[in-house]
């Protein structure tokens, strides 16, 4: 019987945007690989019935040969079924209680739990009244003790005796809380930093910043009559005399007056604060600036059909990389008791005026017929949390007599630490990590030791990200080294250890470690398996952990420091109807590559019962994020697939999730292999895994299909569109189409701009080679993804239609974002990837 794939899908639950035809040219599939389209609704229907089944050979049971079937309405629906797990682990705001939340059953929202430390599974709601002691932010402690903090927008100090001191609630809030050498508190307070005597509550005003033109008392004249009229006239010539004296006046009164704020600091009004940080001790300020790009910016709109009151409305989105313009910081010094500033440049920074995209430019002239010339000018630099990077750039030494910042070129190759002399106002370079594909946005931690001044620092210099001292002009130490990253890093108040957390043991195990800052010598904390993830008290004495398994979500766990105790666990947040499913534990493989000598990490889920006579039918599915590693121990982000790929195991599918190059966890040049060229990599993996399916799991390579969302949609058709042999079929979700109109900061690191590299775009862009799609596809679309734009899909669709193309489907969400949130939606998309699956393998 020939199956219309058009057919399938209009019998299901959406209405679909179809590009296909059914013909009399249409090509059967296997005899071996075709269900009838009754058996195979009526397969899916018992994997989604509510109701209890009893066991017929026409239908699919709670109980199948002795054990649980894995049903997809179970699977896809609201996750609270599998129970409660903590998230956003911390300590109480006094160090002396541990805290998490947990989803509030049949509610959106999250509650707060806290739990002595002494007592750790002794576990309660926090009280309403009590909540900004335990889900606080910004929590910073003086030496005595002494802990400033921001909850909602008040702001509070809770002293050594115990009392609570709520110094604002409302009005402009406070943030970016430090304390200062002299013992006051000091916040960003809207356009200005101000410090706060916690003793007697006098606050000063220690920074303010205006873009715009300085005030004048008088004004110069602006043409020829202006200029006469200041002349000629002894009124106006009086008047702008008294002014002049009334300013003056004024000024001599903020000078030896106390009670008259500073002058401000202005900068120009065609620009705007990027960055901003005051010394501890009050005498500096660096404040970093950029031009405004509202009028040079170009951001999107996008639709969303289903509102309350059954109109449209529009949403604004981010601008695509194609419209990206270049972001130069402006850095300054500020001279706080001089009431001067100074611009730092950037002409002491090794290579920053390189040429570091030469050989790109040169490529891309040569194709269109023209000549490249080697450009000398200075690169555009900035801050480097204008990116991803999200913690202070702009970090003080404990004293405030040194600064040390970290920036970027914004053509991502070139990242650097520099000091600043403060007497000739210039940059000191410290440490410049140069990748000639992109610098990695994570990993990018660095400060002052407490007590002596030197830097702190991960780096990726060696291939791997690990931790690195450096005295000021002298050569770095290395803390770690090896195969394997170390991430997370946390200094403790005498300097003498960096905790962090690393993949030694395997890189899928992630497990926590502490380095002797002297001796260089490093001590696992923990060996739990798995993935673990920690938070240190703020005493230094115990760990508060998270800790997943493969089939175990994260679960809390507690360890004390210097025991050789286990680490006790706090929560156990598994149902029993999550426990009693037959999950198939996958294993985690090492696949050959043949392109590599370092192997390609993958999942492997094994079908119990197999027949070793028959040929095993496979799915491959492809992790999202591109930068993310899967092929790991602990609990999956993708853990409806982990599900989903369980039930395709038990239905006999053999299924592999690969670590393709461009995955986390595996070293620079495994995430740098896809510069330039997204999808050649990752498909000469799959191919590997492939391969290796035939040769080691019993594999018929006919019947061997591949999903995955985002980037794994975009991996997905890349190998449908190129490699029309290796998948019978495929599910391409939420997928990017055209690299040109996905995210700058994401994108231009891997193929550079579309003005400067468009081969790089046009041979990593799926929409280009759309005309070799030859096998069966399902193409699923969410309509108000802000990540992966819908128009992604609908140009793609567009193109398919033109190239009459027949064997493809769209599944349209129209109140979806990016990452699924309705139950009925989850369920309507895996029953079109099942049914595609189970169609055409």
């Amino acid at each position: 019987m020939k199956v219309s794939s058009c057919l399938f899908l209009t019998t299901l639950m959406t209405v679909v945007v179809t590009g296909c035809q059914t013909t009399s040219t249409e090509k059967q599939a296997p005899s071996h690989a075709v269900k009838s389209e009754s058996a195979i609704t009526q397969d899916i229907k018992g994997l989604s019935n509510n109701d209890t089944l009893e066991s017929t050979s026409q239908s699919s049971s709670l109980k199948q040969n002795g054990e649980t079937v894995i049903r997809l309405e179970k699977i896809m629906s609201d996750p609270s079924w599998m129970g409660r797990f903590p998230v956003s682990m911390n300590w109480s705001v006094d160090g002396k209680a541990l805290v998490y939340e947990l989803n509030e059953e049949g509610s959106v929202n999250r509650e707060t739990y806290i739990a002595p430390l002494t007592a750790p599974t002794a576990t309660q709601k926090a009280p309403l009244s009590q909540l900004h002691k335990y889900r606080f932010k910004e929590r910073v402690e003086r030496n005595d003790g002494v802990v400033a903090f921001l909850y909602g927008d008040s702001a509070y100090v809770q002293f050594t005796d115990g009392e609570l001191v709520q110094l604002t609630r409302g009005g402009s809030r406070l943030s970016m809380l430090s304390f200062m050498t002299d013992g006051r508190l000091m916040a960003l307070n809207g356009n200005r930093f101000i410090a706060i005597n916690l003793e007697n509550g006098q606050r000063e005003e220690l920074l303010q910043w205006v873009f715009g033109e300085k005030p004048s008392p008088v004004k110069p004249a602006k043409d020829y009559i202006a200029k006469e009229q200041q002349t000629l006239i002894e009124y106006i010539k009086k008047q702008r005399h008294n002014k002049t004296e009334k300013a003056a006046q004024k000024r001599q009164i903020a000078e030896y007056n106390n009670s008259i704020a500073p002058v401000p600091f202005y900068f120009d009004a065609a620009h705007t604060l990027a960055g901003v940080s005051v010394s501890p001790n009050g005498r500096y300020a660096i404040i970093a600036t950029k031009e405004k790009r509202a009028t040079r910016d170009k951001s999107d709109i996008m639709p969303h059909y289903i509102q309350e009151d059954g109109r449209i409305a529009s949403q604004s989105v981010r601008q695509r990389v194609v419209d990206a313009k270049p972001v130069n910081h402006q850095l300054w010094l500020i001279d706080l008791t001089a009431g001067e500033k100074r611009e730092l440049t950037y002409f002491n920074l090794p290579g920053f005026n390189e040429d570091v995209l030469a050989d790109v430019k040169r490529e891309n002239a040569e194709a269109k017929g023209e000549r490249y010339e080697i450009n000398r000018l200075p690169r555009d630099i900035r801050l480097m949390s204008a990116t991803r990077w999200n913690k202070p750039t702009i970090r003080w030494n404990t004293s405030g007599e040194k600064v040390a910042v970290m920036l970027e070129a914004w053509d991502n190759k070139d990242r650097w630490i520099a000091t600043v002399n403060f007497k000739n106002g210039e940059l000191v370079n410290q440490h410049r990590l140069h990748n000639d594909a992109w610098i990695n946005y994570r990993h990018n931690a660095f400060g002052w030791l407490h007590h002596s001044d030197v830097l702190y620092y991960q780096s990726e210099e060696t291939g791997y990200a690990h931790l690195y001292i450096k005295a000021l002009n002298e050569s770095p130490v290395a803390l770690t080294a090896g195969s394997f990253v170390a991430s997370h890093p946390t200094l403790t108040k005498d300097d003498k250890y960096v905790y962090y957390k690393a993949n030694v043991k395997h890189p899928g195990m992630y497990e926590i470690y502490r380095v002797n800052v002297e001796t260089l010598q490093s001590e696992a904390l923990t060996n739990l398996g798995g993935m673990a993830d920690y938070k240190l008290s703020p005493d230094e004495q115990t760990l508060l952990l998270t800790h997943s398994k493969i089939q175990r979500p994260p679960e809390l766990y507690v360890k004390k420091i210097g025991q050789d105790s286990a680490a006790q666990q706090v929560t156990f947040g598994t149902t029993d109807a999550y426990n009693a499913m037959p999950w198939t534990e996958p294993r985690i493989i090492e696949i050959p590559s043949s392109h590599t000598e370092a192997p390609i990490y993958a999942r492997l889920y094994l079908p119990k019962n197999s027949d070793s006579s028959t040929p095993n039918k496979a799915v491959v599915f492809n992790h999202g994020s591109g930068y993310l590693q899967n092929a790991h121990y602990g609990w999956s982000l993708y853990f409806r697939e982990f599900m989903f790929n369980s039930m395709l195991a038990q239905q006999g599918y053999v299924v592999l999730d690969m670590d393709y190059r461009a995955s986390a966890g595996y070293g620079s040049a495994w995430r740098t292999a896809i510069y330039r060229h997204m999808g050649k990599p990752e498909l000469e993996d799959l191919r590997d895994g492939v391969n290796w399916l035939a040769n080691h799991a019993n594999v018929d390579t006919s019947r061997i299909g591949t999903y995955g969302g985002s980037y794994g949609g975009f991996l997905t058709f890349m190998a449908m569109f190129k490699e029309p042999d290796l998948f019978a079929a495929g599910a391409a979700l939420r997928p990017v189409t055209d690299w040109a109109h996905y995210n700058t900061g994401y994108t231009s690191n891997i193929l550079n701009t579309p003005q400067i590299d468009p081969i790089a775009y046009k041979r990593s862009s799926p929409i280009y080679f759309a005309d070799g799609l030859q096998k069966p596809l399902l193409i699923n679309a969410p309509m108000v993804d802000n990540n992966v734009f819908f128009h992604d899909t609908v140009r793609l669709v567009q193109r398919l239609i033109e190239l009459e193309k027949e064997n493809f489907e769209t599944a349209i969400y129209p109140v979806e974002p990016h990452g699924f949130v309705q139950p009925s939606s989850w369920l309507d998309e895996y029953r079109r990837i099942y049914k595609l699956f189970e169609t055409h393998l």
